[in-house]
């Protein structure tokens, strides 16, 4: 069949040979070549359209922008960007912005993708904010991984003013005022977090903690992590809560509290935590039991604990701001799995 296939695609490129003027034939030629993953045979299709003296402007056009896919297709993303900044006010704007921002994504260069997501919110009326935002955290993180902690600070004043709900400029803030001893300041900007959207509290469950801990108030952030978790229920707050509880008051109350809390919001991932709880004072008689059952129960909960972007549905065992496999940015849910179908 795929003999068959190249020997119709030869003949088709000797009729494109005999009668020059089929441009419209060269053009479809060219699409089946870069959707076969032919991309070279796509290019070299493409340049000698481009390098026709006889072409319509509007023909040179289409040939450019088919050109420009080709070389993203194949990975060369400076010869495409080039083009594709050629092309930014043709008939084919929108479509090139898009691909413009996918290089920069890839690039990580996020000054040129804000540009490009501002021209795009123009062309489509559709708002980038939200993405224009996570640009601007990305450049912070950077700074922060290079422990340049103050000039990230610009970045997320920029984050919030495109997009107030925006989460992870407050996380990110917080790391910022942690990493220079700001510790009571981290801690007012993971809070506001709940006023954004609580739901990510659960992300900086742990950090808080940890702040807390440091200034000798490991009771206090207990506290009011257990207030979080009474409001807005979480497997992630749960194992915090569980884990500050264990090292500050003991297994018996470690245990009490994911007992109630597996009562009110009854979950396999809450009763692989509570066989965990149980195991901890459970009697030398008692133990081997109940490890078998919590292995049991923790097999059937691993495809439970994931993480699942909204838009593609693409399953991670980590949390991601920008999804791996559609790209889109902020569609993964904090919750896990098997707690998506609760109330938030």
């Amino acid at each position: 069949m795929l003999f068959r296939s190249d020997k119709a695609i030869e003949a088709f490129i000797e009729v494109v040979k005999v009668d020059p003027q089929t441009i419209e034939l060269h053009f479809a030629l060219g699409s089946l070549f870069r959707r076969r993953g032919e991309v070279e045979r796509a290019i070299r299709m493409h340049q000698n359209l481009v390098a026709r003296p006889d072409l319509a402007k509007e023909q040179k056009t289409q040939a450019l922008y088919e050109l420009a896919q080709d070389y993203l297709k194949a990975g060369l993303l400076d010869r495409a960007e080039e083009l594709f900044l050629k092309l930014e006010h043709s008939p084919h704007a929108e479509a090139v912005l898009k691909f413009l921002l996918e290089i920069y994504e890839q690039e990580k260069d996020w000054q040129k993708a804000i540009v490009i997501a501002g021209n795009l919110e123009k062309v489509t009326g559709h708002s980038r904010q939200k993405d224009i935002a996570n640009f601007y955290c990305e450049m912070a993180s950077s700074e922060l991984m290079h422990t340049r902690a103050e000039a990230a600070r610009p970045h997320l004043a920029h984050a919030l003013s495109h997009h107030r709900l925006c989460v992870r400029a407050n996380l990110l803030l917080g790391d910022v005022e942690q990493s220079q001893g700001k510790l009571d300041a981290a801690v007012g900007a993971w809070k506001r977090i709940e006023s954004q959207n609580p739901i990510y509290l659960s992300l900086v469950a742990e950090r808080l903690y940890r702040v807390f801990k440091q200034q000798d108030k490991a009771a206090e952030g207990i506290t009011l992590l257990r207030g979080y978790l009474a409001k807005y229920p979480s497997l992630d707050l749960l194992n915090t809560v569980f884990d500050g509880l264990l090292e500050g008051e003991g297994a018996e109350a470690a245990y009490a509290l994911v007992r109630d809390e597996v009562r009110r919001t009854p979950t396999l991932l809450g009763l692989d935590k509570l066989l965990e709880a149980q195991l901890l004072d459970a009697p030398a008689e008692r133990r081997q039991d109940l490890e078998i059952t919590k292995m049991l129960v923790h097999q059937h909960t691993r495809g439970l604990a994931m993480y699942k972007c909204d838009h593609c549905g693409f399953p991670a065992r980590q949390f991601y701001w920008h999804c791996p496999a559609c790209a889109s940015w902020e569609t993964y849910s904090p919750r896990r799995t098997e707690e998506k179908g609760l109330p938030a």
